[in-house]
């Protein structure tokens, strides 16, 4: 049996890891500034992670949600006080797709509407309710394709006024600082502007903290730097450090009714387990306030870049999620980044390079990443 090949593969094999740097099976160091989709926070392999999780496994891996599990209150309570939602609820479930299933669910439960608001390009997930509130027709199939979803620009609050007073609209779904849209960042007036309407007209503000929240922004989630209070906040990705961990933060005004949501191995054993080391590690090593910090110190240094390099037309983002807009296909660049410099970054769009690496980040990698990325410009 072959695998199913819908993934165009660079032809690198990673076995190994440490903090910001991996290996390939022929010994090549590389710098990660990708982290594998913003999923690894607290670095590889960190020592603390390998031991609670190793010891966990020596007690129990998995049980079901028939019986009490002390861990997934662990992980509310903690995940309650790190972020100051210590009033919202928690639902555990294994990614970030099916967090964002489970909100839309949730709001259209509580309302009993089905059209929901989602910005230009927007990217929530590829399950069913996910996928259509995703800005991409060429992953959305027919059978997706239900007529739910309303698409608006990012920042323009009249377009969602307009279309939330029609009375129809369950929720409105969005990235306070876009991914795959690449780093586009909503701004206080529209979202506090957004916040309002959605209260006014009876919608359920949905903030997808999966990528842009837990700590990547430099506050725990983005929308905090925007003065807003979702009814529902999805997460993933960080939260677990690479194992398979989502979640949905619940607003107290929803009451939760026997079966109404459910999952098999969300909330497990090991992921809770996960879940507990990378707090323990943000609160030990202190990685929200390090992303704030070493994110300014990299923006700052990539637009000093820009002052002297014309293949970069901007650069966006907060903390350690950052877009560098090029006047040329990222391909070019990457491909030089990976295979020349050994650097792993992301891309989004033709002409967008997305660094999201880990939250241990420091200012000295920062340099040597632009040291390299000045190698690869000279080249072009």
């Amino acid at each position: 049996m072959n695998l199913f090949d819908v993934y165009p593969l660079f032809d690198i094999n990673i076995v190994k890891g440490k903090g910001t740097k991996v290996w390939d099976n022929k010994g090549q160091e590389y710098l990660d500034l990708y982290g594998g989709h913003a999923v690894i926070s607290i670095g590889h392999c960190h020592p603390h992670y390998v031991d609670i999780m190793t010891n966990q496994l020596h007690q129990l891996g998995f049980y079901s949600n028939s019986v009490i599990n002390t861990l997934q209150q662990q992980v509310a309570e903690r995940l309650g006080k790190a972020s100051g939602y210590e009033d919202y609820q928690f639902f555990m479930v294994n990614s970030g797709a099916e967090a964002n299933e489970n909100a839309l669910k949730l709001a259209s439960f509580t309302n009993g509407r089905k059209r929901v608001l989602a910005v230009d390009h927007a990217f929530h997930g590829r399950t069913s309710l996910a996928v259509e509130v995703t800005g991409n027709p060429k992953i959305v199939a027919p059978i997706n394709a239900n007529g739910h979803a309303t698409f608006l620009p990012m920042n323009d609050l009249e377009a969602w006024e307009k279309e939330l007073a029609k009375g129809d609209v369950c929720a409105c779904i969005i990235e306070c600082i876009q991914g795959i849209g690449g780093c586009v960042m909503a701004t206080p007036e529209f979202v506090q502007g957004l916040a309002a309407a959605c209260k006014k007209h009876g919608a359920i503000l949905i903030c997808d903290e999966i990528q842009c929240g837990y700590g990547r922004s430099g506050k725990f989630f983005a929308h905090q730097w925007l003065g807003i209070k979702p009814d529902l906040i999805t997460v993933a990705k960080g939260i677990a450090n690479g194992f398979p961990v989502g979640g949905l933060l619940i607003s107290p005004d929803f009451k939760p009714v026997y079966g109404q949501l459910g999952t098999t191995f969300g909330g497990n054993h090991l992921g809770c387990t996960a879940a507990l080391a990378v707090l323990d590690v943000f609160e030990q090593e202190k990685l929200v306030d390090n992303a704030n910090k070493v994110g300014e110190y990299f923006i700052e240094r990539l637009k000093e870049m820009q002052k002297a390099e014309p293949h970069i037309i901007e650069v966006r983002g907060r903390g350690l999620m950052i877009g560098l807009v090029l006047d040329l296909p990222h391909k070019e660049v990457r491909d030089k980044l990976i295979h020349e410099q050994h650097v792993f970054t992301g891309c989004a769009g033709t002409n967008i390079l997305r660094i999201l690496p880990p939250l241990t980040l420091t200012k000295a990698e920062v340099d040597d990443f632009i040291g390299r990325l000045k190698n690869v410009f000279e080249q072009l």
